[in-house]
């Protein structure tokens, strides 16, 4: 067993392996979770949590990278959550973009954190905002959340992040993915990345008539900035930089900061309550009631609706 309050003090003084153990606990469902979690609550808070997303080749890794830098050239601490694939043979995660940002490997500021899937849908790993809170923690002023490559459908970055980034690249076929639903409807920032390409300027324009003709936004409401960039060479780079302070300051002068930070707490609260529910259902596969409710059902004396709400209201009873 480990020493949760030892290892929440040296995570605090910026140990990395304090917190890489945090996050492994926190990625194995240790029992001892529920301790760190109530060990780490009073002390997060205070990151700004930026989210990275779009399609595979875009340039996410590069471009998160050059945010770091960016980052640390302010003297900001920043924590990066890069959700990598999951290997089929191991289950963990293929490692890509620890190997595409080792320049920061010995910068003690920056904190990288590869996290395997294993599964889950919508870009993340299931125990990203439990990460999230450990970096939060230790102390990062900035953590930069890189999802696996999505499609439209794919867009669980927004409801984790402060702010979401969206990264297109020109000769991608993001003029047609401009114009369908999904991905396209969740940024507060977008990036053209590898702008020096033909075509860039035209995804760009492309892009703003497709935000235009978007929902209605009144005269105080956020415009999201579509920014070019060439983050292999850094270019662009500090004008995200700039628009995403922007963005967080617009959140912050209209309360919607807090309110996003709400919505996040109460979708974890409910995901850690479906899990447990889900749980004990498993846990009644012969069990005695879940099978008189089955012969019940097949009787024809109760449907599965109302069966189901007898099997979850003797849950919750006992």
């Amino acid at each position: 067993m480990q020493d949760v309050s030892s290892l929440v003090a040296q995570a605090r003084e910026g140990r990395p392996r304090a917190v890489a153990r945090l996050i492994s606990l926190v990625e194995g469902a240790s029992p001892q979770l529920r301790e760190v979690m109530a060990a780490l609550a009073p002390l997060s808070g205070n990151a700004y949590v930026v989210g990275l997303t779009g399609s595979p080749g875009v340039g996410k890794s590069t471009s998160t990278s050059a945010l770091v830098s960016a980052y640390r050239r302010q003297g900001r601490r920043v924590g990066v959550l890069a959700v990598d694939p999951s290997s089929p043979f191991s289950g963990g995660a293929l490692l890509g973009d620890r190997v595409r940002m080792s320049e920061h490997a010995s910068d003690p500021g920056v904190y990288i954190r590869s996290m395997a899937t294993r599964g889950h849908l919508g870009g993340l790993a299931w125990a990203a905002p439990q990460a999230i809170r450990v970096l939060d923690a230790a102390g990062c002023d900035v953590i930069l959340v890189e999802t696996v490559g999505v499609g439209q459908s794919e867009v669980e970055i927004a409801s984790q992040a402060d702010t979401s980034v969206v990264l297109l690249a020109p000769g991608m076929g993001d003029g047609i993915q401009a114009a369908k639903a999904g991905i396209l409807e969740i940024g507060d920032v977008y990036v053209v990345n590898k702008a020096d390409r033909d075509g860039a300027d035209a995804t760009a324009r492309e892009l703003n008539h497709m935000l235009g003709l978007g929902e209605a936004r009144g005269p105080g409401d956020w415009r999201p900035p579509i920014v070019k960039t060439v983050a292999a060479r850094g270019e662009g780079v500090d004008e995200v930089v700039e628009a995403l302070e922007k963005h967080r300051a617009w959140m912050e002068e209209h309360g919607v900061l807090v309110e996003r930070r709400r919505a996040r707490a109460a979708r974890e609260v409910e995901t850690i309550a479906v899990t447990a529910l889900r749980e004990r259902i498993g846990d009644l596969h012969g069990d005695r009631r879940l099978g008189a409710l089955a012969e019940r059902i097949v009787s024809g004396d109760l449907d599965p609706y109302r069966a189901a709400d007898e099997l979850v209201a003797g849950l919750t009873e006992g």
